[in-house]
């Protein structure tokens, strides 16, 4: 994975890439192992974003940025056949999460019901997401979640943000 500065603004309301410090994307070929390279991929691109800009990534950021990955690649390589595209981008205050899979499928968060197994991915990312786009694409469909970085504490050093 390479991260690389932001670009120009989209114009479509969507997150503009123009916002983002840095954004990086990275194709999963959905075999075994697909997650955890995911989840790696994610961890790189945090440590690459807080080594280039004056940002500091929570270790709570960390794990829902970890778990959110997790939870919409996950699902990709379940239904959709083909590859999963990730693109990750970071602003000051917030991580994008990008999944496209070549499943058409709109998903849907299904009603809690603490007797069935599996299938809670789409309401655990929904719970620890500031929000959560589902767009569907000429083939098939992206999934954005934006996971909030608090602000920091009034204690901490100057010069990080």
């Amino acid at each position: 994975m390479r991260a690389a500065p932001a670009g120009s603004p989209d114009g479509d309301g969507s997150i503009r890439p123009a916002e983002h410090l840095i954004r990086a994307g990275y194709a999963l070929g959905g075999g075994d192992g697909c997650i955890a390279e995911a989840r790696r991929h994610a961890l790189a691109f945090l440590d690459q974003a807080e080594a280039d800009y004056p940002l500091s990534v929570p270790a709570r950021a960390r794990e829902l940025t970890q778990l959110v990955v997790s939870e919409l690649v996950t699902n990709a390589c379940k239904y959709a056949p083909g590859p999963v595209l990730v693109e990750l981008g970071i602003t000051l205050h917030a991580v994008d999460v990008v999944v496209w899979d070549s499943d058409p499928l709109v998903p849907a968060a299904r009603a809690g019901d603490p007797g069935r197994v599996g299938q809670h991915g789409l309401e655990i990312v929904k719970a620890v997401s500031q929000s959560l786009l589902i767009e569907q694409q000429p083939v098939g469909k992206r999934i954005t979640a934006r996971i909030t970085l608090p602000d920091p504490p009034a204690t901490e050093k100057p010069g990080r943000l």
